[in-house]
C-alpha cells in the first residue's frame, strides 16, 4: 500500500485496516510454518505497510488533538 493512499483513509479506517493486516501477517505465518512460502519477501512488505500506517495513524491523531 502506497504512503498516498494511507493518508487518505480516515482514522477509523486505518485502525480497521490495521487489524486486518495484522491478522492476515499471523496467518501468514501460521501457513509458513505448516508449508513454507515461496515467497517470503511478503512478510517484509506487510510489516513495513503495518509500520507506515500506524506512524501515519500517530500524525493524524496528533493532528486532531492541535
Amino acid at each position: 500500500m502506497k504512503t498516498t493512499e494511507v493518508r487518505e483513509m480516515s482514522i477509523a479506517d486505518l485502525k480497521d485496516r490495521i487489524q486486518v493486516e495484522k491478522k492476515n501477517l499471523d496467518t501468514m505465518r501460521l501457513n509458513h510454518a505448516v508449508s513454507p512460502l515461496e515467497d517470503t519477501s511478503k512478510f517484509k512488505k506487510i510489516r513495513k505497510d503495518i509500520a507506515r500506517m500506524i506512524t501515519i495513524l500517530a500524525e493524524k491523531e496528533k493532528a486532531e488533538q492541535n
